[in-house]
């Protein structure tokens, strides 16, 4: 693989591998901040020179990370930062930024499948409603397309519940699918309302719905009056 010219002032910040642990951080190379590995995406060039996603940071050969953000990534794509980060001629797909959307979606409905059965991920209304007031939900999950009087239950439930912790806050809640959209990638598992319970699975059910958040840069629902209406 042909490698691209780079001064030391053009150079963008890489890894050398899944296997290099040296540092607890990572270097984003759009921004160039610093930052934990749980918020960034690793990207590596493929066996043909394609540039592709590493969410499991697994995959072997030198890497380069930016901070889970679509607006960033886009960035890297138009400015061609993966080559100078990587120091090859690389090839990177237009539809980059719409395969890694997919990608965290499939991961987060994967890690739901998982959470389930391992009895941390609850469905239904009334189950959600009462691991919200028994303070055993981690978090809330709503169809984009929930009707609201549902939603606004669980919501009620959720600001309740704020005011007996001790810090005052919310159980988070998300609503990354429409209905249509979770048969497809649940199956029979589908939902309208659902909430996540305490394990390794469910913590990591909520982990990849904060990142998928982060990339399309939703913004947080909050419980104040209303059905789990957007921040403003």
């Amino acid at each position: 693989m042909a490698t691209t010219a780079s001064t030391d002032a053009d150079a963008l910040p890489s890894d050398k591998g899944p296997k290099d642990k040296s540092d607890s951080t990572r270097t984003c190379i759009v921004t160039r901040e610093s930052g934990s590995p749980d918020d960034l995406i690793r990207f590596v060039a493929g066996p043909d020179g394609r540039i592709v996603p590493d969410l499991k940071r697994q995959l072997p050969g030198r890497g380069c990370w930016i901070k889970a953000e679509r607006a960033l990534v886009e960035k890297a794509m138009a400015k061609k930062l993966f080559a100078r980060a990587l120091k090859a001629d690389v090839k990177v797909d237009a539809t980059l930024a719409d395969d890694l959307d997919r990608l965290l979606v499939e991961q987060l409905a994967g890690m739901m499948n998982l959470a389930r059965k391992a009895a941390q991920f609850i469905s239904g209304a009334t189950k959600t409603e009462q691991a919200v007031r028994g303070l055993a939900a981690l978090a809330v999950f709503h169809a984009s397309d929930a009707a609201a009087d549902g939603v606004r239950k669980i919501d009620q439930a959720r600001k309740a519940m704020s005011f007996v912790v001790e810090d005052e806050t919310e159980i988070p809640a998300f609503r990354p699918f429409t209905a249509a959209e979770m048969e497809g990638l649940l199956g029979s598992n589908a939902f309208i309302h659902a909430a996540t319970l305490a394990g390794q699975a469910g913590e990591g059910v909520v982990k990849r719905a904060i990142m998928l958040e982060k990339y399309r840069g939703s913004v947080p629902v909050r419980a104040e009056g209303g059905a789990g209406k957007p921040q403003q």
